[in-house]
Order: structure tokens, then C-alpha cells, then sequence
């Protein structure tokens, strides 16, 4: 794909990975259409695109909520006549152990409205997400592009059921639409980052970090920019399609 002139969206948009994302690909001059909850962190992100020469929208949408998530990407294929991209990259964590078990007794268990929470952004966001995007896409007939945003921790993370459980899911769906969409042009792949210096990751205590880098071969932790390169490359080879490409230093070697 060709960015240049095209309508790429991308959830979670106004801060973190989703900023990285966006401001990478606004070099190539595409209409980015930004999805947040925050007003204030998306406008910061806007300008940022428009400083490398793309335009940008702003919408303010709760992925989790269908009616809101079909009309923030109706809106966007109204105003701009297309949609060729979108990256599913909004997500949140609520990390706790299953069981807290000490000296044998329970003292704590994962709660249901934490597994629900994550559930209902992480996993019903993308599917929501997703079918609006792909609805569009089909009504403009110019084919496109769906992204998910998985993790290496959909192969298993002590302290993340809820999240492990949504991120594994999002990678099966990949793969699924990648099949059943394939007859209208569309493409869908998933990026399962491995640990990426966001500012929730740096936040952690120092030894923290220090002890993650040491078990990655790299001996680092990835870099936003990283993660939105990847976001370009599956964006403009248009061979690439059902795949789940990790991007993790040699993580999961």
C-alpha cells in the first residue's frame, strides 16, 4: 500500500506505541485519524503529525462500546471518502495472580471486574474495532489493511489470565479475518511486542528494568519506534497477510 493520500486509523492513538505509530507514518504524508478517550492527549499527537506534513483527525471513542465504535468510523469514512488502514492498538492491564495462595490458604483471587475490564477493551475492542473498519472498507471497495496489536505474552504471563487470555485471542482473529477477508482485498496481520519502553513500562522501578533487559538477548528493551516501523512494513507490503510477526529482541528465540 501506497500511504501517501491514504485514511489509516489507529486506536489507543494519543499517547505511547499509538503516538509512535502515528508519527511514524505521517512522514508518509497519509490522512491519520486518531482514536483515544483522551481529547487532550490526541490533540497533542495531532500536531505532532501535522509537524511532518500529514493531516489528522481527532475521535473520541470507547472502544468497548459498539455503538460508539460504529459511529466514530462511519464519521471517518464520511469525512475523509475512505478508509484503508486501521491499527487496533488501544489496550489496558489489570495484572494480578490468579490465585494468591500463602501457607496454603487463598487470600486473594483475580477479580472478575479486572478479567472483565481487560476483556472488554483488549479483545471485544479489537473485534469491535475491526468490524467497523472492515464494514467501511468494503462499502468504499478500495480493499485495506487491519493491524491488530497482540503481545509475546499471549503464549503465557505469570500474573496476566485477563490479559494473556485477550491477547491470544487477538492473535487467532488475525489470522481468521486474514481468511475470510482475503475476497475483499482486505489484509489483516497482528505485531505481538515483547517489552517496549513506553512510559507504563519505564515507570518501573529501576532494578525492575534492569532485571527484564537482562533476559532479553537483545539486552535492551525495544523501542516505540520499533514497534511503528513494524506497523509500517506490514502497512505498505502488501504480501504480508495472517501473520502474527513478533517483535521482541529474541524474547521468545
Amino acid at each position: 500500500m501506497e500511504l501517501h493520500g491514504k485514511v489509516i486509523a489507529i486506536t489507543g492513538g494519543g499517547q505511547g506505541l499509538g503516538r509512535a505509530m502515528a508519527v511514524q507514518l505521517a512522514e508518509k504524508k497519509p490522512h491519520l485519524a486518531l482514536i483515544d478517550m483522551n481529547e487532550d492527549t490526541l490533540k497533542e499527537t495531532q500536531a505532532l503529525c501535522e509537524a511532518q506534513g500529514a493531516t489528522a483527525s481527532t475521535h473520541v471513542c470507547n472502544v468497548s462500546q459498539e455503538a460508539d465504535v460504529d459511529a466514530t468510523f462511519a464519521a471517518i469514512a464520511s469525512s475523509t471518502g475512505r478508509l484503508d488502514g486501521v491499527v487496533n492498538n488501544a489496550g489496558i492491564t489489570r495484572d494480578s495472580l490468579f490465585l494468591k495462595v500463602k501457607e496454603g490458604q487463598i487470600e486473594k483471587r483475580m477479580s472478575l471486574e479486572h478479567w472483565q475490564q481487560v476483556i472488554d477493551v483488549n479483545l471485544t475492542g479489537v473485534f469491535l474495532c475491526a468490524r467497523a473498519a472492515a464494514t467501511e472498507m468494503v462499502k468504499a471497495g478500495n480493499g485495506g489493511c487491519i493491524i491488530n496489536i497482540s503481545s509475546i505474552s499471549r503464549h503465557g504471563n505469570m500474573g496476566q489470565t485477563n490479559y494473556t487470555a485477550t491477547k491470544a485471542g487477538v492473535a487467532a482473529m488475525s489470522v481468521t479475518w486474514a481468511k475470510e477477508l482475503a475476497s475483499q482485498k482486505i489484509r489483516c496481520a497482528a505485531i505481538a511486542p515483547g517489552y517496549i519502553g513506553t512510559e507504563m513500562v519505564l515507570s518501573m522501578k529501576p532494578e525492575a528494568l534492569e532485571k527484564i533487559a537482562s533476559g532479553i538477548p537483545a539486552k535492551r528493551l525495544g523501542e516505540p519506534q520499533e514497534i511503528a516501523h513494524a506497523v509500517q512494513f506490514i502497512l505498505e507490503n502488501d504480501y504480508v497477510n495472517g501473520r502474527v510477526i513478533e517483535v521482541d529482541g529474541g524474547l521468545r528465540i
